[in-house]
């Protein structure tokens, strides 16, 4: 139990006084200054590393996207002395090159989502960081737990659990998801958490998607969860580094608002319905130049629209040429608060329901 009361996470040496950590949104939501505030919270506080350096007329250079990532690390560190951790989408082109650099600088721990990384042990060579996976089914946790065991002799340091309820890019099919068929994000942590609790010592499960209150946290500490991620309810807090436009999209949307896209990189992702969103269900091809394959799945000659650019395009607050990404409670966020205040109130609300 923490100094709130509340039981804290721990992930190996590492532990959070709130077992809160706070999701990794791209590009250019979850920066130094949100991950930052969170940290000094007694949470875990993370950076998005993907899209920090985009740019609209320079040519892509990978070592750009290296050095933008240190910097916002550092500045991090320069603000926090609480837990700092990275996404690292394992879907980018520059996945490797960013675990390596993150590595360097020293980050706590290293999420990875948006595909399998099999690999991720080797890049460590002795360093203390903790390797989380997200992963969308007790299956893949199972491969990473068996792959990891048999060629690094090493074990998640903890797994986030992410279900269909979640913002951005989701780990299930369209039709899973648009027609609300997706295994339930309770089974699946259930599942997990069997075979999480089979390995000596535990692994941490953290449960993710569709965490917006007190209620939800307790209900997944009832379950056997460590703790939970939570990335939509972060996004309206003064300290997030989004444009207020797009903080101001949360606030104005409605239940209705919040809809099932084709990504172009082959997922489906939820988002906060507007003029441009009905241009892309509608089947429109939104004409970009690329200097870069950020993705590797992503074949420029054949997909409809870049979905780096729309989403630079939105945490710039232009989303008359982009949309948001956001979880399926965006709709219930109607205020921007500070998250010393946000953190207060989840954990007030989590003791309540722990009674």
């Amino acid at each position: 139990m923490s100094i709130y009361n509340i039981p804290s996470l721990k992930i190996g040496n590492l532990e959070a006084a709130i077992p809160i950590i706070q999701g990794g949104m791209g590009v250019k939501v979850s920066m130094a200054g949100l991950a930052s505030a969170v940290a000094n919270e007694g949470c875990i506080g993370v950076i998005a590393s993907v899209g920090l350096d985009y740019q609209r007329t320079v040519k892509y250079d990978p070592a750009m996207g290296e050095q933008a990532l240190r910097s916002e690390i550092r500045k991090a560190r320069s603000l926090s002395n609480g837990i700092i951790g990275v996404n690292i989408m394992y879907a980018i082109s520059d996945h490797e090159r960013f675990v390596r650099a993150a590595i360097d600088e020293g980050v706590d721990l290293i999420i990875v989502g948006a595909g399998v990384s099999v690999e991720l042990p080797k890049y460590l060579n002795g360093r203390d960081v903790k390797l989380l996976p997200i992963v969308s089914s007790a299956r893949a946790f199972n491969i990473i737990c068996q792959f990891w065991s048999r060629n690094y002799n090493k074990l998640p340091d903890a797994v986030i659990v992410e279900g269909s309820m979640a913002g951005g890019h989701l780990g299930f099919s369209y039709g899973e998801v648009a027609e609300d068929k997706a295994t339930k994000l309770e089974q699946i942590v259930s599942e997990v958490i069997a075979i999480a609790n089979s390995y000596s010592p535990q692994i941490p499960v953290i449960a993710a998607g569709g965490v917006f209150e007190g209620a939800d946290i307790a209900r997944y500490l009832k379950l056997g969860a460590s703790g939970v991620q939570m990335a939509t309810r972060f996004v309206c807090t003064h300290e997030c580094d989004v444009h207020e436009n797009f903080k101001q999209a949360y606030l104005k949307a409605n239940k209705e608002d919040i809809a099932i896209i084709k990504s172009p990189v082959g997922m489906p992702g939820r988002v906060i319905r507007n003029d441009f969103v009905e241009r892309i269900l509608r089947g429109e091809t939104i004409p970009f130049r690329c200097t870069y394959r950020c993705l590797k799945s992503c074949d420029p000659k054949t997909i409809p629209y870049c979905i780096a650019k729309v989403l630079l395009n939105a945490a710039e607050g232009n989303l008359e040429e982009g949309f948001a990404f956001a979880g399926s409670n965006a709709y219930r966020c109607n205020e921007i608060v500070s998250v010393k205040s946000l953190v207060k109130k989840l954990v007030e609300e989590t003791l309540l329901c722990l009674q």
